[in-house]
Parts: structure tokens; sequence; C-alpha cells
């Protein structure tokens, strides 16, 4: 009996998952990212081997077909449709999907984590304080049980019924949001509730560093800033997002300068100064470092690929 019931457990999953595949399938018929509703995004990949650098905002992200690879300072980690992800604040991450063909395109879901709709639903539910002292990593991943799919899916089916959207959405949001709390990814969503803790700090240093990223970052200032001192704040930072202050800087200022130069035309030079470097040899060599090759060459096989010229 009880092999009877995990056989058609198992067989549930796999039709939802496929049907979650042909939705999302349906909204992204191109490669590329479609958002269907606000904070609702699905995605399609044919190819694999290209990076995307990009600064990722709390999210819940589901794959139903394919495997990628997310890149968090010297971390890695690899997810599939076996597996959710989910990040609790902004961070510079790099992505890669290593599995995806024209026949089988890689397929993704992602929902923008609001913190009020979470510190709602975790006080409505009775939930006891984060354990800890909110020094957790902003982004992990871990397995997709049934409940949570089947949340996944019919908020997808949603999206095809915009009347319905707006009525039925909402709850089943809150019904995400309560799944995501009460699994195994529920203290690291706590603290991202819980004001007045470190992982509102670290949200709040986040913030400061990105509206400041082009100008010479002081440690001392953001740390007083957050009531902090210059050691403690350096330790819960990395702790959080995997990396120094100073590197998370650096990050924001090279993804800044690539899509400067990228979609604004701007030279090296240009992209450099206009992102906080005084010295374009130093720009360059940490441009080469993150991206892999230099500026202008890595911009010029960036347009290549899209089939856009230098002048357009």
């Amino acid at each position: 009996m009880e092999y009877d019931m995990s056989n058609r457990r198992a067989d549930l999953a796999a039709a939802n998952l496929a049907e979650l595949a042909e939705r999302i399938g349906r909204a992204a018929p191109e490669d590329g990212v479609v958002e269907v509703q606000p904070g609702v995004h699905c995605y399609r990949k044919s190819q694999t081997g290209e990076r995307v650098h990009s600064v990722c905002e709390p999210s819940f992200c589901v794959m139903a077909q394919g495997s990628k690879v997310i890149l968090l300072g010297d971390e890695t980690y690899r997810y599939d449709p076996a597996h959710y992800l989910i990040t609790t604040m902004e961070l510079p991450v790099t992505g890669e999907v290593v599995e995806a063909s024209p026949e089988r395109p890689y397929l993704g879901f992602r929902l923008t984590l609001d913190p009020a709709i979470v510190t709602s639903v975790m006080v409505e539910s009775g939930f006891v304080e984060p354990r800890g002292d909110g020094s957790v990593k902003a982004l992990d991943v871990s397995a997709l049980d049934a409940e949570l799919l089947d949340a996944t899916l019919r908020l997808v089916r949603l999206v095809e019924k915009p009347h319905e959207y707006r009525v039925l959405a909402p709850l089943v949001i809150r019904e995400m949001a309560y799944r995501l709390l009460v699994g195994a990814q529920g203290n690291r969503l706590r603290h991202l509730a819980t004001f007045g803790g470190q992982a509102h700090r670290m949200v709040r240093a986040v913030e400061v560093i990105r509206q400041n990223f082009d100008k010479p970052l002081k440690i001392e200032d953001v740390a007083r800033e957050l009531f902090m001192s210059v050691s403690g704040f350096h330790a819960h930072f990395k702790a959080v997002t995997a990396m120094s202050p100073l590197q998370f800087q650096k990050q924001l200022r090279l993804q800044e300068a690539r899509r400067l130069m990228l979609s604004e035309n701007f030279d090296a030079a240009q992209a450099g100064y206009r992102v906080g470097y005084d010295d374009a040899s130093h720009f360059n060599r940490d441009y080469k470092r993150q991206f892999g090759e230099p500026p202008m060459r890595d911009v010029e096989r960036l347009r290549e690929l899209a089939g856009v010229s230098v002048g357009d």
C-alpha cells in the first residue's frame, strides 16, 4: 500500500512538472525572459555555454526543464527540476545554463519575494523568531516538495486567466510563502522578514553599496550607519553574501560598465570612469578577471552573439 501511494505521488509530481514545463514554454515561446505578471517571470534558453552576470533580487526560482549553475562569490550552486533556489536579498551573481537544447530547452520560473507578504504570513501563522544571528547565506538550493510544486503550477495556470489571476494569485502567492516558511529554507526566509536583525542590517548595507557603487566605499561609514563595528560588519556581510563589501561593490561596478558599453556605446575608458575607476588599466584588469576578456573584445563578442553591430 505504501509503495502504491509513493508511486502515485511520484507520478503526480512528474505530471505536474511536465505541465509546468508546457505552460512556461507557452508563456516564453522564444529564448529570453518574459514578465507574465508583475514579479512573475518565465525563462527559456535553447543552448548552453553563455554565462550571464546580473544582480538578482529576493526571489523563489523553480526549473521545469534543464539545469543551471549559479555562482555567488567563490561558491557554486546547481539546481534542476528536483530543486528550487531562493535568494533573500539583492546579490550580484553569475548564472550558466548547463543543460538545454532546441528540443528540450531550459525552462524556468521566478517569483519575486515581497518581504511584506512573507512577514504577514509569518505573523499570521505564528512562526517563532528565526534561529541564529542572521549570518545565513542569502542564497541556497533545496529539494522541491510536491506541495510547493503544486502551488507553483497553480500560479502559472492563473497567468493564462487574467481575471482570475487578480483575485486568486495573491492567495496562491501567500500559500507559496507559507510553504517556503515551513520548508528547508524557512529559517533563511524568517530572517528576511524579521525587522531589526542582522539580516535586515545586511539588506540595508546592500542598498547603501548599490546606491553609491560608483563612489569610494568607506567601510567605517557603512558600519557606523548600521550601528556595527567594522570587523563585525565585515564578517556578517561576507557570511551572508559570500564576498567582502569591496568585492560586492566591484561586481556591481563591472556589471554596470558592461551594460554601458553594450547598451549605450560607451568606450572602455568612459565606462570605467563612470562606474568609479580612476585608473583605466586597473579597470581593464578587473574586467578581464571578471568576464574573461578585455572590455571591448568582450562587448564585440556579445554583440556578435546578439547579431548587433557596434554602430547599431
